[in-house]
C-alpha cells in the first residue's frame, strides 16, 4: 500500500502521531510532506498553494491512500491537484479551531475555522484523537453555520459525523518500560509539563501554589514545557514568589533528562483551558507521576474522578484552592490518603492501537 501522508503545521504532536504511524506499518510504502509550524495564519490557508506548485510531481504519483492532518487545506489542494480528487482521504485531527477558550483570542480565526470545515467535508474518514475534540468541533460547526445569513444547506454537521471516529495519539511504547509507584521521598513534588502560553491556565497554577505556600506545605514544583518569546506574567510571578520551592524551570532539551524528572516527580498537574487529549499528562502517567487534572476537556475520557478536581472555568482562584486542597489531601496534610494508585494507561500504547489504526487505514484504501 503507498500512502501520502501530509502534515501541513507538523507541530510536536503532530509531528510525533505521524512518526509514530510510520513507525507502526512499515510494510507500507510512505511518502510525507511537511510544512514547519509557524506562521498560522499563511500555513493553514497557503499549504495547498505551498504543495500544489512546490510538490507537484510528488503529489502526482500513484498513491493508493491520502493520510493528512486537519490543517491541511484539503479541498482547495484536491481542486488544483487534480489527482487527488478521487484518493481515498483520511483526515486526522488533533485539535479544532473551534473551541479555543473565549476572551483573549485575537482576533476570532474565521478564516481557519473554514478550511477546517471544507478539510472534514472533503475527507473520506475523520478520525478525532478524543471524544471532547470531536463533539466541541461539531458543536463548533453548528454554531458557525447558524450565523451565517442565507444559503446554508442543512445536514452538514450530520455528514461528518456519520465518517468521524476517535483514536488517540498513542503513545510508544518505551514510555511504559520504566518502574511506576516507586517510594519517593518528602517533599512532595509537582510536575506542571505544559506550553507557556494562557490556554495551559497559568493563573491557576500560580494560585494553587499560593495556597499551599499559605498552608505551610513544604514542596518541589517542576514549571516546563516549551517557552515562548512572550510569555504571560504569571509565570515571572511564580518565579518571583516561589524560588525556594522551584525545580527544573523552563524547557528540558534532552529526552532522556525529561523523562527522568518525570519519574522523580509524584503528581503532573494540568490546569489546562484547552487541551484535546493531554499527552504531556499521559506521557507523564506512563511514567509514574499521578494526574491531577480539571474535571473538563477530554481529561474526563481519560482518568477517573479521584484524578479531577472541580471544574471553576471563571475562577482561577476558586480552582487553585480545589487544586490545592487535593494536593493536601493527598500529601498527608488534611485527611491524609495518600497518593491514589497509578491509572493504567497502556491501552494508549501503539501496541495495543495499532490493530483499530490499521482497520481504518486498509477499509478506506480499500474503497479505492
Amino acid at each position: 500500500m503507498r500512502v501520502l501522508l501530509l502534515s501541513a503545521y507538523d507541530a510536536h504532536s503532530h509531528r510525533r502521531w505521524r512518526e509514530g504511524l510510520v513507525a507502526a506499518f512499515p510494510e507500507r510504502e510512505w511518502t510525507l510532506l511537511t510544512l514547519p509550524p509557524r506562521n498560522f495564519a499563511w500555513r493553514i490557508r497557503g499549504n495547498s498553494l505551498s504543495w500544489a506548485f512546490g510538490d507537484r510531481a510528488l503529489l502526482e504519483r500513484r498513491h493508493d491512500l491520502l493520510v493528512t492532518t486537519s490543517m491541511t487545506d484539503l479541498s482547495t489542494l484536491r481542486g488544483l491537484v487534480p489527482a487527488l480528487a478521487q484518493l481515498p482521504t483520511l483526515v486526522y485531527c488533533h485539535e479544532n479551531q473551534f473551541a479555543y477558550p473565549a476572551g483573549r483570542q485575537q482576533p476570532v480565526r474565521v478564516e481557519a475555522m473554514m478550511v477546517n470545515l471544507y478539510t472534514l467535508l472533503a475527507a473520506d474518514q475523520v478520525v478525532f484523537n478524543s471524544g471532547w475534540n470531536r463533539d466541541s468541533c461539531l458543536d463548533g460547526i453548528q454554531g458557525l453555520l447558524a450565523k451565517m445569513p442565507d444559503a446554508v444547506p442543512p445536514g452538514v454537521v450530520a455528514h461528518i459525523a456519520a465518517k468521524s471516529r476517535v483514536l488517540p495519539v498513542p503513545l510508544e511504547t518505551d514510555w511504559f518500560m520504566a518502574e511506576a509507584g516507586t517510594v519517593r521521598k518528602q517533599p512532595l513534588t509537582i510536575v506542571w509539563n505544559h506550553r507557556w502560553e494562557y490556554d495551559k491556565g497559568p493563573e491557576r497554577l500560580f494560585a494553587a501554589l499560593l495556597q499551599l505556600h499559605q498552608a505551610g506545605m513544604d514542596f518541589r514544583v517542576h514549571v516546563i514545557g516549551q517557552q515562548f518569546r512572550r510569555q504571560p506574567a504569571e509565570f515571572a510571578a511564580m518565579q518571583a514568589s516561589f524560588g525556594k520551592y522551584i525545580g527544573s524551570w523552563g524547557m528540558v532539551q534532552e529526552e532522556a533528562d525529561y523523562r527522568y524528572l518525570l519519574q522523580q516527580s509524584d503528581i503532573v498537574l494540568s490546569t489546562a483551558l484547552h487541551e484535546f487529549q493531554g499527552l504531556a499528562v499521559q506521557e507523564a502517567v506512563a511514567s509514574g507521576c499521578i494526574p491531577l487534572v480539571p474535571d473538563r476537556l477530554a481529561y474526563p475520557e481519560y482518568f477517573a474522578a479521584p484524578y479531577r478536581y472541580p471544574s471553576y472555568i471563571d475562577d482561577p482562584a476558586r480552582e487553585g484552592k480545589a487544586i490545592a486542597a487535593r494536593i493536601l489531601q493527598w500529601s498527608g496534610g488534611v485527611e491524609g490518603q495518600g497518593l491514589p494508585p497509578l491509572p493504567d494507561l497502556s491501552a494508549l500504547s501503539w501496541a495495543r492501537q495499532k490493530p483499530a489504526y490499521a482497520l481504518v487505514l486498509d477499509r478506506l484504501a480499500r474503497s479505492n
